[in-house]
């Protein structure tokens, strides 16, 4: 981030809200004036019973709602509603919208739960990071991954994911610190961050069998000379 002092002079303030997805597990629990008029909105479970009576023991647990190809989720009296492509407070939005003929005065606690990203390349620890937060930036996404190997390409670091069901990407500059504000310094859930190798360890690779094999030769030469000079 060679620049970071001029690039910051000029940021812009930005309000990041992850899109909802396809296969995304969304935790939504109602509440409103009525604890007894919210509960049949939501989706519960017990988390355990005691066998010597007859009441639930443990509490509840609400379950999660699985978005399906098409964006849309099942809920309980309200049935299917299209979420997909929407943000966290859109969604937010659109459901207290639904419950107002049902709810005085709705709340609504929503989290995506599986909210994670991959890291793979030239990093120390490669792998998918699950998340307990809905907002992550690529920097401290490699932090999670351990950081750049020292043959990772700064330069060259590659982010994927989907938008609107297509596969989009952008290779990231590190070096350079306008990709704060560009929509890739925030990381969408399921985003796969891959840090190219650098030059050395390309080289290195390109190299390495070919003089492997090539001492391998001059052994055998050199065996079948002496062999031959008795």
């Amino acid at each position: 981030m060679q620049n970071i002092d001029q690039t910051l002079s000029q940021q812009q303030n930005s309000d990041f809200q992850p899109v909802i997805q396809p296969d995304d597990l969304l935790l939504i629990i109602i509440s409103g004036d009525n604890p007894e008029t919210s509960a049949p909105f939501n989706l519960t479970t017990y988390a355990g019973i005691d066998n010597s009576s007859e009441t639930a023991q443990g509490g509840i647990r609400f379950q999660s709602y699985l978005v399906n190809a098409e964006g849309a989720i099942d809920m309980p009296i309200l049935g299917r509603v299209v979420l997909g492509g929407l943000n966290k407070l859109q969604a937010i939005e659109k459901i207290k919208s639904l419950l107002k003929e049902y709810i005085t005065n709705p709340i609504i606690n929503f989290r995506i739960i599986n909210y994670k990203v991959s890291v793979l390349g030239e990093v120390a620890s490669p792998g998918t990071y699950q998340l307990q937060t809905e907002r992550i930036t690529l920097p401290e996404a490699i932090s999670r991954a351990g950081d750049l190997t020292i043959y990772g390409d700064r330069k060259n670091v590659l982010v994927i994911r989907e938008e609107n069901g297509k596969k989009v990407y952008k290779y990231i500059d590190l070096t350079n610190a306008d990709f704060i504000n560009s929509p890739y310094y925030y990381l969408d859930q399921n985003d796969v961050v891959y840090v190219n190798p650098n030059k050395t360890k390309i080289n290195s690779s390109v190299i390495g069998p070919n003089v492997t094999v090539g001492i391998s030769a001059v052994s055998l030469l050199i065996t079948i000379i002496a062999l031959l000079s008795r």
